[in-house]
């Protein structure tokens, strides 16, 4: 099945994904900086990439959303595609946690439950990101018409074609 929510011929969610993973990925990258130097610079930094990460995060989903309503009911692409997407809310959500417990320091300091939240996010964004990997590249959704979204995971022993 094709994306439902496309732009001038391309599908939505999967170009408006790439802001939020970026942004949330780099505050990790400035919290180990901030860890290694203590410099206050990272941590306003960190807190500038979680707030637009999170709200890209947010927008995402609402296409991501339309695209999941139109995967058939039953097949396996569709509890992929619904783990995907409660995973990446739970990933915003600790992200927005962090922001908030950074918020209310002196300079943006993050304490050790905002880095750990933070964390938590960024390792949850690379099984969430593999997840909707697995739905574009293995099942084919949001890509061919002809999807078959019952595939089995990529994570399985498949022989090679053409060979004994």
């Amino acid at each position: 099945m094709q994306s439902r929510a496309k732009a001038m011929g391309h599908a939505i969610h999967p170009v408006l994904i790439v802001f939020p993973l970026g942004l949330l990925s780099t505050a990790v990258i400035f919290d180990i900086l901030y860890l290694i130097t203590d410099r206050d610079g990272f941590t306003v930094a960190a807190a500038y990439a979680i707030a637009a990460g999170v709200i890209g995060g947010l927008l995402a989903a609402v296409f991501g959303l339309i695209d999941w309503l139109a995967i058939p009911g039953g097949t396996r692409a569709k509890r992929i595609g619904a783990l995907h997407g409660i995973g990446n809310v739970v990933m915003v959500v600790l992200f927005a946690v962090s922001y908030l417990l950074r918020s209310r320091a002196v300079d943006w300091d993050p304490n050790a439950g905002a880095l750990i939240l933070s964390f938590l996010g960024f390792a949850l964004s690379g099984v969430t990101g593999w997840l909707g990997g697995e739905l574009v590249e293995r099942l084919g959704i949001g890509v061919e018409e002809d999807a078959n979204p019952n595939s089995p995971s990529s994570l399985g022993h498949h022989p090679r074609h053409g060979h004994a």
